[in-house]
């Protein structure tokens, strides 16, 4: 995990939490120090970066920032900061989709096609 206070991020974002990772990053809920917000912040896990390289993280972060519509999130912020690659957006209380499946087997057919 990123050091909250002391890491590479420190003076833009403080770590609060780790709430997930995937096979490329780890997201941390974090407060955006300069905007006074709470944040999902994405970063590339450097073992990753180092064997794999870090385009396919650069790729998502311009599509991501290339996204406009009501029910996705917008990029807020992407960077370099001493080698991490990063990108914030909004952070989102709540369940994710895996875990109301989980929970619920199947979503009421009004919701799947809100969702979808």
């Amino acid at each position: 995990m990123l050091d909250g206070r002391d890491g590479p991020l420190a003076g833009r974002y403080r770590i609060e939490e780790e709430v997930g990772w995937g096979g490329m990053a780890t997201v941390y809920r974090a407060h955006d120090l300069k905007h006074d917000r709470t944040v999902a912040l994405k970063v590339l896990r450097p073992e990753v970066a180092a064997s794999v390289g870090t385009e396919r993280f650069l790729r998502e972060i311009r599509t991501v920032a290339r996204l406009e519509h009501p029910r996705i999130l917008s990029l807020y912020d992407s960077g370099e900061v001493d080698g991490l690659l990063f990108y914030a957006m909004p952070f989102v209380e709540g369940e994710t989709l895996r875990e109301r499946l989980e929970r619920e087997r199947q979503l009421p057919r009004d919701e799947a096609l809100e969702i979808a």
